[in-house]
């Protein structure tokens, strides 16, 4: 009997230490949009800012392969945000907690994340959240852990990519003729300027 309960605090040690569950993978593309603010290529940053990053790598991981397979026409490349287009994503919670009171149990998930797209030059072009709680009722014979966590990641996960799509073409600015920036592109000898 000691035994077995030694045994089963082991396997509750080591289940705590996992993290969060890994969560169903989620896509929302849009075959006229491939990537966004017209561009083909935008370095992905993924900073997990929690106080407990427990399961940073599920988390950065499932973030990732959603934005990058929602704008499959986008050349995505990972590493920091410094000197290039860049889309950052800090996380601020990805988490579900058992929650009981007088009147049952439930599931309690919360994501959220930052995102901001900046451009070569660290000029912010649109930053905003994605805040997303789900309260799960503890069902009998379901992961409602990961039920819950997969819908708040994948609600995040669709307002960030409603959000990034709204993100206005970068290459689209052209000045208006007779002024210095449109004469000074005149006389650089770049196409489609005058």
């Amino acid at each position: 009997m000691r035994r077995a309960a030694l045994v089963l605090g082991w396997i509750a040690v080591l289940a705590e230490g996992c993290g969060p569950p890994t969560v169903r993978p989620a896509t929302y593309s849009d075959p006229e949009i491939t990537c966004p603010g017209g561009r083909t290529a935008w370095t992905l940053e993924i900073l997990d800012q929690r106080a407990e990053p427990e399961g940073s790598e599920k988390a950065v991981a499932a973030i990732r392969d959603g934005i990058e397979k929602s704008f499959p026409g986008c050349k995505w490349t990972v590493g920091p945000a410094t000197g290039a287009d860049a889309v950052v994503i800090e996380i601020h919670r990805f988490a579900s907690r058992l929650d009981r009171d007088q009147s049952g149990s439930s599931w309690e998930a919360a994501v959220e994340w930052t995102v901001r797209a900046q451009n070569s030059g660290g000029r912010t072009l649109t930053e905003f959240q994605a805040n997303e709680e789900v309260s799960r009722p503890n069902y009998r014979g379901s992961d409602n852990e990961k039920e819950s966590l997969t819908e708040a990641y994948q609600k995040a996960l669709e307002r960030t990519i409603k959000g990034l799509r709204a993100l206005p073409a970068i290459g689209a600015f052209r000045p208006r003729a007779g002024t210095p920036s449109a004469l000074a592109a005149g006389a650089s000898g770049l196409p489609g300027r005058a």
